[in-house]
């Protein structure tokens, strides 16, 4: 295994393949890239410059990020009709892709509360377009094992490691028996191509658009997932009379595209739900991407989905026992933790 020492002549060479490749792929030996972002995982994306129209390097270093998953999901989404990157040159062994540029900031940077119903409404076309795909047979399926996985990461990461939190008996029988509701709530709805990750920061607005990305871990799954990620994600705390709006929308739109749901008032029940299973997920990717990954960051976007779990839970009688954790237990202790500095 390599030492930390090893880290920056590894990253060196990796840069200098990335370059040389970019340059060959562009035509141009005096091409020069700069960062143009990077997600949670070991993906990056690099901007070419001194090249006319610029492009998009996407790097997925081999062993780390695999950049196969990502060109077959592609080549399904593109022939569905959705708006995904062009691709311009590849060489999947070293895990090098040249796209389109798409441009500069991403949804989740233009979005604001003026744009919110015109951005939320092309969205909104495109997730109708990607949940129109019937998922082939291979795909992974969002079932038991990945919603049991999730529910570990929240217990795990989240209330074990970054609140060194010890459930009594009690307490954890009544966190395991709602999230074993909200598992239940899951399996039971209409299943559907899934994004996963269908937010703002994966959209970039174009004409044609929003343009998706971050696509690779797509699953069959819950028809409420990506509605209510699209709304409830890390970018801007929505009213919750604009968000039923919105998801009103959504569901008087798939109804008319032939997409699989359930009446409205269940629907918006499934997508809250659905809503409380995603932001216990996410508290705990939060906390580990900051001890494992070093991302420390991540961490700032706990008092948002806390702030989610605490709008949502007083509407539905069977989360209580959530709620009356999440004011006994889970906010004093990130109390504690502020007034500690930590």
């Amino acid at each position: 295994m390599s030492s930390s020492s090893d880290l920056p002549d590894a990253q060196d060479a990796r840069a200098e393949r990335r370059l040389r490749w970019a340059r060959s792929a562009l035509g141009d030996a005096q091409a020069t890239l700069r960062r143009a972002s990077i997600d949670a995982g070991w993906r990056s994306y690099w901007r070419s410059h001194g090249t006319d129209p610029s492009r998009v390097l996407m790097d997925s270093p081999p062993g780390l990020e695999d950049v196969r998953p990502w060109l077959r999901m592609h080549a399904l989404l593109r022939h569905g009709g959705v708006r995904v990157p062009a691709i311009l040159a590849q060489d999947v062994d070293a895990g090098f892709l040249l796209l389109e540029d798409l441009g500069g900031p991403t949804m989740a940077q233009t979005l604001d509360a003026a744009s919110a119903d015109a951005q939320f409404d092309a969205a909104l076309g495109q997730l109708l377009r990607l949940q129109a795909i019937v998922p082939p047979p291979q795909l992974g399926v969002f079932g038991e094992a990945l919603l049991q996985r999730d529910a570990g990461l929240f217990d795990e990461w989240f209330l074990q490691r970054h609140l060194a939190l010890a459930l009594d008996a009690a307490d954890r029988d009544a966190l395991h028996a709602v999230q074993r509701q909200l598992m239940d709530n899951a399996l039971a709805q209409p299943q559907v191509l899934v994004h996963r990750d269908f937010m703002p920061r994966n959209l970039m607005p174009v004409a044609d658009g929003p343009a998706v990305l971050d696509f690779q871990d797509c699953v069959r799954g819950p028809v409420a997932y990506d509605p209510i990620s699209l709304f409830k994600d890390t970018t801007v705390s929505w009213p919750l009379a604009r968000i039923d709006a919105w998801l009103t929308c959504y569901h008087a739109r798939a109804l008319q595209a032939g997409i699989a749901v359930p009446p409205l008032a269940r629907f918006l029940r499934d997508a809250e739900w659905m809503g409380v299973q995603r932001h216990l997920k996410n508290l705990g990717i939060f906390a580990r991407l900051h001890y494992r990954d070093g991302k420390a960051w991540y961490l700032d976007n706990v008092p948002r989905f806390i702030g989610y779990l605490d709008e949502v839970l007083p509407r539905h009688h069977a989360l209580q026992p959530l709620a009356q954790l999440l004011h006994a237990r889970i906010k004093p202790a990130l109390a504690r933790r502020a007034a500690a500095g930590a």
